[in-house]
């Protein structure tokens, strides 16, 4: 394992750690933690695709129900996960099961919209995995999924404030480890709440901060081409070009 690698192994045993104990209040009913019952084929994402100093992290919210959630990989769509990404490993259970929102890993089949959208625009673009992640990664800020009692996912920004507090220094810790591990040019946010928490985070430390649109199929706007509307956004800040000649390399330079 290379020691940059090694080194994101260790920051997200440590990250897990930190969140561990972390209490939440209604209207949340379960966390799911990922990082600990999904730590294998996490760990095979980070040394697969963490080995080396990249130019571009995309950094996405937190673990969807069908994508993080059981594959232990950021936008982890199980499918695109096992097929394009060519992860798949055994995934245990979180502490309490929502009775509508089980953990059943690679045997899932539910895919996940955000996920699907983001690897598949990414896979048309750059064809293979190494020809994006030889100079690019990707990672969630927050490691936790929020469910209510309906089942329904709640977002990190609308736990309470003195939740976020624990939680937002933790993350924070864990985005400043990655920067200096990876060495990243740009970090860009998937979404507004995303650049919102790198930019907070991150001041000072070096890599400038874009955004893309979050592919969700609650927004609109992903729902008219969100592939179209990332490149667009991406090639506006000047992390890519929009319209490549052939497969999507990303800038050397700037």
């Amino acid at each position: 394992m290379s020691p940059i690698a090694s080194g994101l192994r260790a920051a997200a045993r440590r990250l897990a750690r930190e969140t561990a104990e972390l209490r939440f209040g209604p209207p949340v009913t379960h966390v799911y933690r990922p990082l600990e019952y999904a730590r294998r084929p996490h760990e095979l994402y980070l040394e697969r695709y963490g080995a080396t100093e990249k130019r571009v992290v995309l950094l996405g919210m937190n673990p969807g129900p069908f994508g993080m959630a059981q594959t232990g990989v950021p936008f982890g769509d199980v499918a695109s996960v096992r097929d394009w990404l060519g992860i798949a490993a055994p995934v245990g259970r979180p502490r309490d099961v929502h009775p509508r929102r089980p953990v059943e890993g690679f045997a899932c089949r539910r895919g996940e919209v955000s996920g699907a959208r983001l690897w598949g625009a990414i896979a048309s673009r750059y064809g293979r995995p190494d020809s994006f992640f030889r100079k690019a990664f990707v990672a969630n800020y927050c490691p936790l999924l929020f469910l209510e009692e309906s089942g329904r996912n709640r977002t990190p920004e609308k736990l309470r404030k003195e939740e976020r507090a624990e939680l937002f220094a933790a993350c924070d810790r864990h985005l400043l480890r990655l920067v200096e591990l990876l060495r990243p040019r740009w970090v860009v946010g998937v979404g507004r709440f995303a650049s919102e928490r790198a930019r907070a985070a991150l001041a000072g430390s070096g890599p400038r901060i874009a955004q893309i649109p979050h592919p969700s199929p609650a927004s609109p706007l992903a729902n008219r081409g969100w592939d179209r509307a990332a490149w667009a956004a991406l090639a506006e800040a000047g992390v890519c070009s929009a319209r490549p000649p052939r497969r999507e390399r990303l800038r050397s330079g700037g």
